[in-house]
């Protein structure tokens, strides 16, 4: 059993992040992998909506990782943020993958939610407007960047 962070990260300032992601993982995958690239003492869990979108996110390097409904309900708790594509917080999204129940656990979450814009008739069947016309890989690096500014406000060295 993997412990929680704050059992092995006790009186430590990280920051918990929960990257949620459906159908394969990709982008969740490199979510998670550019978050430990980059801010290496983040501890990341990682929630699919199926198994293959864990198995792409516990492969990519998150701290633990569990799948299905009530495990978005429990760490959306737990989380200081919560990262992924915008349809996490969308009922019937990304396919049907993501339920009332999830989204709703994300919305009503105390986390900080970074979001990613992904404009796909196709999964989601809900548009973005005013948003940059970004690839995956530029999504991603800006949600990194977000986070960073998220850790530094809550360090107090902004």
């Amino acid at each position: 059993m993997v412990p929680w962070r704050n059992e092995i990260m006790e009186g430590q300032n990280e920051l918990n992040i929960l990257v949620i992601d459906a159908q394969g993982g990709g982008i969740g995958r490199m979510l998670v992998s550019s978050i430990k690239a980059e801010i290496a003492d983040a501890f990341v869990m990682a929630v699919g909506t199926n198994s293959a979108a864990t198995n792409a996110m516990l492969k990519a390097g998150a701290d633990t990782a569990a799948t299905g409904e009530n495990p978005i309900r429990v760490c959306a708790r737990r989380a200081d943020v919560i990262v992924g594509p915008v349809g996490i917080v969308i009922a019937d999204s990304m396919m049907g993958e993501i339920t009332a129940a999830m989204a709703l656990a994300v919305g009503r979450s105390t986390a900080s939610r970074i979001l990613l814009p992904l404009n796909s008739r196709y999964h989601c069947n809900n548009i973005i407007a005013g948003t940059k016309n970004l690839n995956t890989s530029e999504l991603v690096q800006s949600a990194v960047e977000e986070i960073k500014k998220l850790r530094k406000m809550k360090s107090g060295s902004l």
